[in-house]
């Protein structure tokens, strides 16, 4: 029997979610991607035949969008500090100390610094109509692939937004009391 002929059954709505990122809720997230992956193949001829074999899983990167607000939950404001949690510095070295002038940001730095997109720091949860959380993905070792600041214009009187592409290792999905992690 279809779901749409059941009284109890409701299906998951789009609308319905929420993002976590750098342990804050992102309540002004527009929309997120939810993460994907592709299985590689590699053939194998023999004979006048072609045999495939799964190969090496990938996963894709997340985009997603925010939109700005002023004030305590500014989303520039808290995309710089990711970054520079994350290593980024370009202010001048005022001891012109060489071990200093050569920090940049490094993968562990991403994943190590809870002020950056430490471990659980990045969550897209899937919610039900009561607010529960039904489905639960977190991006295992995320960092920041892309920013964009959006375009600012004076003939638009649209939100401004800011889109972040996301790339990481792998993702755990959590769904009705399971736990799937790549073995």
């Amino acid at each position: 029997m279809a779901f749409w002929k059941q009284n109890d059954v409701v299906p998951k709505r789009k609308f319905r979610f929420k993002v976590t990122l750098a342990n804050d809720v992102a309540w002004w997230a527009k929309d997120v991607k939810v993460p994907t992956f592709s299985v590689g193949e590699t053939q194998h001829s023999y004979l006048d035949n072609v045999y495939k074999f799964p190969g090496k899983t990938t996963w894709d990167d997340v985009s997603l969008t925010l939109v700005d607000p002023a004030g305590d939950n500014d989303v520039i404001n808290k995309t710089m500090e990711i970054i520079t949690n994350a290593g980024y510095d370009v202010r001048p070295d005022p001891t012109n100390n060489t071990q200093a002038a050569m920090a940049t940001i490094s993968k562990s730095q991403f994943a190590s610094n809870q002020q950056s997109l430490g471990a659980n720091a990045f969550k897209i949860e899937i919610l039900d109509e009561t607010g529960a959380i039904i489905e639960s993905w977190t991006l295992n070792n995320p960092f920041l692939k892309s920013v964009d600041f959006d375009t600012m214009s004076y003939e638009s009187d649209d939100l401004r937004s800011i889109s972040l592409t996301v790339a990481y290792d792998w993702a755990t999905c959590e769904v009705a009391g399971q736990t799937y992690l790549p073995k």
